[in-house]
């Protein structure tokens, strides 16, 4: 019976240590990763671009690559910027702000690493993107509405999926287009003519 009971507490300890050691990774800073995606294949982000970039853009939105990026980074920018202006945050609340935060830096490097390749008219296409986006966000950052900035803090449905792969493809200096739905096997090709 002893020896029973001193493999019981070394199972328990273990298992405790383990407990202990997941709840300490998980609390500590930085994204929480649900899938590997360091193991995607080429062809899985072929799929999942060709996905992102079959969905119509929001008004406004230009559809070249890198203005896209300065459009969404002042999208999400703004978007953390007005959780920054809200004086009772909920963690979930903060938690957002923080990943915002995080996506517009990943997109101020993508544009970082293509701007010496852009033409003067991209990016002063990228410029006014970008300050259009700014515009929509700034009278609720000059509200004195707190509840109106949580609100609409709240209502931020996030960006389009196209926004991750144009800075990816801006900053790998990705010229070819994106494969379409029917290139991937999604949809069947278009008759012939």
């Amino acid at each position: 019976m002893l020896k029973f009971s001193a493999a019981a507490l070394v199972a328990t300890l273990s298992l405790s240590a383990a407990a202990a050691a997941a709840a300490f990774a998980q609390s500590q800073d930085g994204p929480i990763v649900t899938g590997n995606r360091t193991a995607e294949t080429a062809e899985a982000l072929k799929v999942r671009e060709a996905i992102a970039y079959s969905h119509t853009l929001p008004r406004g939105a230009p559809t070249q690559d890198y203005p896209l990026v300065a459009w969404c980074d002042a999208l999400v920018t703004g978007h953390a910027d007005l959780g920054d202006s809200l004086t009772n945050r909920s963690p979930e609340d903060t938690e957002l702000v923080r990943l915002g935060r995080l996506e517009a830096q990943d997109f101020r490097s993508a544009l970082a690493a293509a701007e010496p390749r852009q033409t003067a008219a991209t990016k002063a296409a990228a410029q006014q993107a970008a300050a259009a986006a700014k515009a929509q966000w700034a009278p609720l950052l000059a509200s004195e509405d707190e509840a109106a900035r949580s609100q609409s803090f709240g209502l931020f449905y996030g960006l389009p999926g196209r926004c991750e792969h144009a800075a990816r493809r801006i900053r790998n200096n990705i010229t070819t287009p994106p494969a379409t739905p029917a290139e991937v096997g999604l949809e069947a090709p278009a008759p012939a003519n």
